[in-house]
């Protein structure tokens, strides 16, 4: 058991950690890395995923209800919380229902699971996503345009991904490799740069961090 956890959990910091000392002695432009995967690989990746007629895309709608359920959820029960201990909702709620399902999640449920279970971190990724750039967003600022939003690269590739493959549109075989391979770069790129920006994390403020990290997994 605990040879298949560090199996699964290793990788996942020696990236990381391979991301946080190249940062440190040459601080590269992270702001450009995430714009190129955001606006590039990860809508490769999210499309291949979605459009591949190998994913069965019906048989994860609970899978989707339920992650809508948790992130939703999540906020609702520690409202409450938050406002007994007098905390500040649009800096403690966001964090606690939104978590980091791209730079962790997806290679965790990879690594643990194997690559039968890409479809479904993927599907979990576009709801929370999703759920982010609308009630996040309007959480943040209720006078947030929702719909400029949404027009992102991943949304696009979403919604193409989606009409791909329930309606039954086969793709050459070349393409579907192409577009796997550009975005199976997302993946360690997103650890390598959450190692990076870990650089510039602020230790200050440890007791409400220690709080969130208790109750957004209680929560959900």
């Amino acid at each position: 058991m605990i040879a298949q956890i560090l199996s699964t959990m290793l990788p996942v910091f020696v990236i990381a950690g391979c991301g946080a000392l190249y940062g440190r002695y040459r601080t590269p432009d992270i702001q450009g890395l995430n714009i190129l995967n955001m606006e590039l690989f990860v809508p490769m990746l999210v499309f291949a995923v979605l459009a591949d007629q190998q994913a069965p895309l019906q048989e994860y709608a609970q899978l989707a209800l339920a992650a809508t359920v948790v992130v939703l959820g999540s906020g609702i029960i520690l409202y409450p919380v938050a406002k007994v201990l007098k905390l500040n909702l649009k800096t403690f709620l966001p964090p606690m229902m939104f978590n980091n399902s791209g730079n962790m999640g997806i290679p965790l449920l990879v690594l643990a699971f194997g690559e039968a279970a890409l479809p479904a971190a993927v599907v979990l990724f576009i709801v929370e996503m999703l759920l982010h750039f609308s009630v996040g967003l309007y959480m943040l600022d209720p006078h947030t345009s929702i719909v400029q939003r949404l027009k992102l690269p991943i949304v696009f590739a979403s919604i193409a991904g989606l009409a791909v493959n329930l309606g039954g549109v086969p793709l050459p075989e070349w393409l579907l490799e192409t577009l796997n391979m550009l975005g199976g770069v997302c993946i360690p790129l997103m650890l390598f740069a959450l190692g990076v920006r870990m650089l510039d994390v602020d230790f200050s403020d440890w007791k409400l961090g220690m709080l969130g990290a208790i109750a957004c997994p209680a929560s959900g």
